[in-house]
């Protein structure tokens, strides 16, 4: 195709895109932060073209990874099919920036939200505020030096906290062809600042480390283990910390009672809590040194709420935003805590939304704490880092039934008594939940529970 034919194709391509579909293609061309406008693509893709050898193919790689076979046979005469054997000995684009443009499209929204959960503390708030999607993650996280197409044990490990291990697969198989290649800059180890779940982050384990499978299974443990000071946190204080559990329904706090006190935790057990109990409840908790002083801290809420909040025992308002209860216990807020492990099991029960009359949503300010005492870590412990945050949820018409039994707490209990008999480490524990909700949900698909698993423990956790 001559040049001034390129030019007319790309001026009919770029006005025929989406504004997303542009920002994509910024992003495969390595052009960072830009004006995303039409004219602006039509100036950057012609200057790509003049100085590339093969601009025909470039062009109709871009529309191939857009999935815009419409474009390839209208502008450019061309197949899918044709443009798919052109590349079979030669692609174009970078594979790091088709690859991170592929996972952007696998992701749906809450695994976006996900991420952004586990960047809290990486990414300073006013560029998560600006993220819309993946990529736009993958921006600042360049910018830091985090990822690069050499070093993507980051994005690996972040898919593997918030559960996509199909996506972690995806970037495993990229890591092993470009080592395949010879990539030596592959077989270093790096340690990173990893995000933490549900979101800040830890200490990045090395690429085969996978926390799902208690860092004993990977051929490469030994080399994991040289960049972890210990395999598994320091759990053996007596008591293990403080359990706090708030039962604002009144059926399971005492099953949750009864199993962490198995588990060696002093149990603290509230039950028929408003939103401003709830409050004063976990802003007290800590003020007494004593509580300060086991190796963990666990949270155990049943509640009715709406999405993210919860509304205790009242009838109307905003509710409690669940993550300023997660955020009271971060190493900033309580400094005692951090480097241990925080544990948050969260029933919610859901509720149609109610006007927002007697009050608004409470505020950060209105969940401050003391902090603790003595010198505090969080220097070199990531703020958001060792939280496990398991929330479940289903239609508060379950409540309706005569001694009604969540499923979720039942699982949890039984897993993590078992669990303490086997010496699982806790999120396998939490797969054994998973499947109990699974075959729930098969056997009553009118009483479905859906629930949402993050963490950013940095080593395996025995109870």
């Amino acid at each position: 195709m001559a040049l001034q034919d390129q030019h007319q194709a790309i001026n009919q391509t770029a006005e025929a895109l989406s504004s997303c579909e542009r920002r994509r293609i910024f992003y495969l061309c390595e052009i960072l932060d830009t004006d995303t406008s039409v004219a602006c693509m039509k100036d950057m893709l012609k200057s790509k073209v003049t100085c590339h050898e093969r601009g025909h193919l470039f062009l109709t790689e871009l529309m191939l990874q857009l999935r815009r076979f419409d474009i390839l046979r209208k502008v450019y005469n061309t197949s899918r099919d044709e443009v798919e054997q052109a590349l079979i000995h030669r692609k174009v684009l970078p594979r790091f920036r088709v690859l991170m443009a592929n996972l952007n499209e696998d992701m749906a929204n809450e695994d976006l939200n996900s991420v952004k959960f586990l960047l809290s503390s990486t990414l300073p708030r006013e560029k998560m505020e600006k993220v819309q999607s993946f990529l736009d993650v993958i921006i600042e996280l360049e910018k830091l030096d985090i990822v690069s197409p050499e070093r993507v044990d980051f994005v690996e490990q972040c898919f593997r906290n918030i559960g996509r291990v199909d996506l972690a697969k995806k970037v495993t198989a990229y890591k092993m062809s470009v080592t395949s290649e010879g990539h030596s800059s592959l077989q270093q180890r790096h340690r990173y600042p990893f995000p933490n779940p549900n979101g800040s982050h830890s200490l990045q384990q090395t690429s085969q480390a996978c926390p799902f499978h208690n860092g004993k299974t990977a051929t490469h443990d030994s080399n994991f283990r040289r960049y972890s000071q210990l395999d598994w946190y320091k759990l053996n204080s007596n008591p293990r910390g403080v359990c706090v559990i708030i039962d604002c329904v009144g059926n399971d706090g005492d099953m949750l009672e009864q199993t962490f006190k198995a588990l060696h935790f002093n149990v603290f057990l509230y039950k028929w809590l408003c939103v401003d109990e709830i409050i004063s409840v976990l802003k007290e908790l800590f003020r007494k040194r004593e509580n300060h002083e086991g190796d963990g801290f666990v949270c155990c809420i049943i509640s009715r709420g709406m999405a993210n909040h919860l509304l205790g025992t009242d009838s109307y308002g905003a509710g409690l935003y669940l993550d300023n209860v997660r955020r009271l216990f971060t190493a900033d807020a309580c400094p005692m805590l951090a480097g241990k492990p925080k544990l948050f099991f969260i029933q919610r029960y859901s509720v149609p939304k109610f006007p927002p009359r007697a009050r608004m949503e409470h505020r950060d300010e209105d969940l401050e704490t003391d902090g603790g005492f003595g010198l505090s870590r969080c220097d070199f412990i990531p703020t958001d880092a060792d939280v496990f945050w398991s929330h479940c949820w289903t239609d508060e018409r379950q409540l309706e039934q005569g001694h009604h039994r969540s499923t979720y707490l039942k699982a949890l209990t039984d897993a993590l008594h078992k669990g303490q008999r086997r010496k699982t480490h806790l999120v396998d524990v939490h797969t054994e939940v998973n499947g109990a909700i699974f075959e729930h949900n098969e056997r009553n698909p009118g009483a479905q529970y859906n629930i949402d698993l993050k963490h950013t423990l940095r080593k395996d956790l025995y109870l």
